[in-house]
Parts: structure tokens; C-alpha cells; sequence
């Protein structure tokens, strides 16, 4: 499954209704949705850019914030970001010639819903 443009809301919709993994096998649409998002998440450089939006002052970060912690072209950041973007963890605000990102907390939040044992979710 691509994840594009408006789909992003429908990937974090599917996942903030989803019961957690331990309660309630995945219907086949369902596994197809969150795989997409986890595939995003898969690649170590997203996974990095994730965490440093995350722990960046006020929770969002421009991309030339970013470059410097990596050895990658701007094109190459602005690529994963995009697809971060479009998996529904992040969003962007345009400002002038910069571009700020910031993490989706209701899709965050749900994929730890989605993790959560057993124990957690009666």
C-alpha cells in the first residue's frame, strides 16, 4: 500500500480506532495500513529524524536544523521527511522559505496503543 497526501489521515485514523494487537487480531486492511506506517518508521535515518523533531526545542525542527547530525544531502533529508510525512508522523508549516516539522501525536500515541500488552489494555 502507497501512502500519499490525504491517505497519511486515513493511516493515522485507522490506527487511533485500532485495538491494541493483544486484544484483537489485525484484519487484513488494518495489518496493510500499520505496515506502511511501521515500514516509514523502518529505515534508520527516518527513525532519527523522528526522534530528534521529537526532542528538538518546542517539539518541531526546520530541516536545516536537521542536516547538520548527518552526513546526507538536503534533497536526501527532505526525501525522508516527506515520507515520514506521508505516513501521517509528521506534519509540516511552511514559513517563508522554511519548512518546520513536527510529529503527530495522535498517530504516536496510537502506535503505542498498538504495542500495548495485554496486562495494559483490560
Amino acid at each position: 500500500m502507497s501512502i500519499s497526501g490525504d491517505d497519511s489521515v486515513a493511516v493515522s485514523t485507522a490506527l487511533v480506532c485500532c485495538a491494541p494487537l493483544a486484544r484483537e487480531p489485525l484484519g487484513r486492511e488494518r495489518a496493510e495500513e500499520i505496515a506502511a506506517l511501521l515500514k516509514a518508521l523502518a529505515d534508520p535515518v527516518r527513525l532519527q529524524l523522528l526522534s530528534m523533531v521529537l526532542a528538538h526545542p518546542g517539539g518541531e525542527a526546520c530541516v536545516c536544523d536537521l542536516l547538520p547530525a548527518f552526513e546526507l544531502s538536503q534533497p536526501t533529508i527532505s526525501h525522508h521527511l516527506k515520507v515520514l510525512r506521508e505516513a501521517g508522523l509528521l506534519e509540516r508549516d511552511k514559513r517563508g522559505v522554511w519548512v518546520y516539522y513536527r510529529a503527530q501525536a495522535a498517530a504516536l500515541e496510537a502506535l503505542g496503543t498498538l504495542f500495548a500488552p495485554a496486562a495494559a489494555t483490560a
